[in-house]
């Protein structure tokens, strides 16, 4: 048990440390430093409002679009900019991974918890147009946002440990992966409503761990409502994917000084 505490401290410490050397990296010679964090989805939101309220009109409930979108882009972005990132973190710091050890989910980890201070300025965006378009939030549901967060954050860490271990084996892993985002972008209700998915296919629809995670956010903090059950799915398959991304990791990790 103390050796299992040790190892989580020991992790959260250089995970810690490699986040915020991380960040110096990323905007210390950027002109436009934090602003990047919001940048990138409010434009996509920006050309996404022009063509589905001017040209091909969507329904989403009275809601303005630009909130509607945002309310999706938000995580999705988290998730999309985190994955490709955590996927490289071992390879692109081979010296340390070769040469000294430490525990190197650590790396995974930091990508993540970089992606993660982004989201938080792009949350702090969301609730700005949340006000500016009078889109009131109720207190009491907007208790289910951590434990949503914290789903998606066990979505991806699964999935982003899991990639981080095969691309030491399989240096494919970075462009499939990317691939995939793009088209998992389209498979899930970000620039429609989920409700346009026909009744029958919405079981199939809800196996995409995401498709549940974005409709929650928006349940609670659009629709003023608790998350549907399409979160209980999600939930399970990403605890399901933590498990096993953590488990190939833990099991691979021994031979990433070898390979690398």
């Amino acid at each position: 048990m103390r050796r299992g505490a040790r190892h989580v401290a020991t992790v959260g410490d250089l995970a810690k440390a490699w986040t915020v050397r991380t960040l110096r990296a990323r905007y210390q010679q950027s002109v436009l430093g934090w602003s990047w964090a919001v940048i990138q989805p409010i434009a996509t939101v920006a050309v996404f409002t022009i063509v589905f309220t001017r040209f091909v009109r969507i329904d989403t409930g009275g809601v303005p679009y630009i909130v509607f979108a945002y309310t999706a882009l938000v995580p999705w972005t988290l998730l999309a900019t985190a994955l490709p990132d955590m996927a490289t973190s071992l390879v692109s710091n081979f010296n340390l991974v070769s040469k000294i050890y430490f525990p190197r989910e650590a790396l995974p980890i930091a990508a993540l918890a970089a992606r993660l201070v982004d989201f938080g300025i792009s949350i702090i965006l969301l609730a700005v147009l949340v006000v500016a378009f009078h889109t009131h939030v109720s207190p009491p549901w907007v208790l289910f946002l951590p434990v949503i967060l914290l789903i998606q954050l066990a979505l991806i860490l699964g999935l982003g440990l899991g990639s981080a271990a095969l691309n030491v084996f399989y240096r494919d892993v970075d462009p499939v992966l990317k691939l995939l985002l793009q088209l998992w972008f389209y498979a899930s209700p970000i620039i429609y409503p989920a409700s346009l998915v026909p009744q029958r296919w919405q079981w199939l629809y809800f196996a995409n761990p995401m498709a549940g995670i974005i409709e929650s956010y928006r349940d609670v903090l659009l629709a003023h409502e608790a998350p549907g059950w399409y979160l209980v799915p999600a939930a399970f398959g990403a605890v399901l994917l933590l498990v096993t991304g953590y488990g190939f990791f833990r099991r691979v990790e021994g031979r990433f000084a070898d390979v690398i």
